[in-house]
């Protein structure tokens, strides 16, 4: 990961194709800001994925030497999702080579005119949208396993 404290106003692909439809539909073109107006730092989206699989993670060191380590595991996460899932294990490792050379440390959407003018607000939150893409990726997973299982070779 690259800089996990940078602030982000995190929105779902459904929700802004819709509101790219209401500006499609206006008689004359205007500008719109398309955004949640609420921002989460990439260290918590880390967490709330994390939560989604069952567990917790403990932050050890700073800056490029920090990790992100396995802390808490519910039975469920090790036996249904994680198998592999340790308490102690390095799960996330921070590296210089993914940090943006132009930075921008917050960034956050202003919505007033779309929600004032259009009617339009974010309806998925960022809970929904990680449950959305943890459950995705589980079932790719599973489906990566169930065809090494059968013989594919990569």
């Amino acid at each position: 990961m690259g800089n996990i404290d940078s602030l982000r106003d995190w929105g779902h692909a459904k929700d802004y194709v819709r509101m790219q439809w209401l500006m499609l539909q206006q008689e004359k073109p205007e500008d719109f800001v398309i955004g949640t107006g609420v921002q989460y730092s990439v260290r918590q989206f880390i967490e709330m994925a994390a939560k989604q699989l069952g567990f917790t993670i403990a932050w050890q060191g700073q800056g490029v030497d920090e990790v992100g380590l396995v802390d808490q595991v519910s039975l469920d996460a090790v036996v249904e999702r994680c198998p592999a899932l340790r308490s102690g294990m390095v799960v996330v490792r921070i590296d210089a080579r993914y940090f943006r050379p132009t930075e921008v440390e917050t960034l956050l959407g202003d919505a007033t005119k779309a929600r004032e003018k259009l009617g339009w607000s974010p309806e998925i939150t960022l809970s929904e949208m990680v449950t959305e893409m943890v459950g995705s990726d589980l079932l790719d997973a599973r489906r990566a396993v169930m065809l090494k299982k059968a013989g594919l070779q990569k």
